[in-house]
């Protein structure tokens, strides 16, 4: 899974100036990209606000005060939100938006999903290691309910693994340093949540595998971002 390049942006109306335009935040479960002007799901979309210093910060909690400014869950949407100052245009007033924000919001992401790992590390619902995950996958009664693979392991290591448990879904989203910190260790190529005691690691593997979704979501180019003009 791979991040997109640089977005052109077309010389169109921009849709934040009608979301600008509203006096306070709508009241109902859907809100407005200030990019597509969609009004979709909240739950769907990213949230922003403005601090006091008049800084963009993400909110991916959707919990801090103020008015909340929506985008589309893309990488490429927070691109083109910055290059067309789609936040001051919806905030209606001047804001600083860190040059790094599409990083910023990933690396929350990317946090997010490993301290879901760790949780289910401490609840004592993770195996990892090459050989026992191996001999974890061979015994169905360990209930094995999400594979994790390094990104940067080896391609054939990874097959060996995935041919013991085809049907499990498997998140290769983190480098193996990453995956290792998660567990507590230096590196972790391979490694699995079982259900765990009381059923524990099969909640939290349902946490993970939504938010390593949204991550992988994020990544790919948004089918809703309008196609850029060619200038001359």
């Amino acid at each position: 899974m791979t991040t997109t390049g640089e977005t052109h942006i077309p010389d169109a109306p921009d849709p934040a100036d009608e979301v600008g335009a509203e006096a306070e935040e709508p009241t109902g479960p859907e809100r407005k990209c200030i990019v597509t002007g969609a009004e979709v799901p909240k739950e769907t979309l990213l949230r922003f606000v403005v601090a006091p210093d008049g800084t963009v910060v993400p909110d991916l909690e959707k919990s801090l005060p103020g008015r909340g400014l929506w985008l589309s869950p893309r990488r490429d949407m927070i691109e083109t939100a910055v290059a067309r100052k789609s936040f001051a245009r919806a905030a209606r007033r001047k804001v600083t938006v860190p040059p790094d924000l599409p990083d910023r919001v990933e690396a929350l992401m990317r946090r997010r999903c490993l301290d879901l790992i760790g949780l289910a590390r401490r609840a004592g619902a993770v195996t990892a290691g090459f050989e026992k995950v191996r001999a974890l996958l061979r015994d169905e009664r360990q209930g094995a309910v999400v594979l994790l693979a390094a990104c940067d392991a080896a391609e054939d290591g990874r097959n060996k693994v995935r041919a013991l448990a085809p049907d499990v879904p498997l998140i290769d989203l983190f480098r193996g340093a990453e995956l290792g910190a998660a567990l507590g260790r230096d590196m972790s190529v391979h490694a699995v949540v079982t259900k765990g005691p009381k059923g524990q690691g099969a909640t939290l593997a349902r946490r993970l595998l939504d938010q390593a979704e949204r991550l992988a979501e994020y990544r790919r180019p948004s089918p809703d971002l309008p196609k850029a003009k060619r200038r001359a």
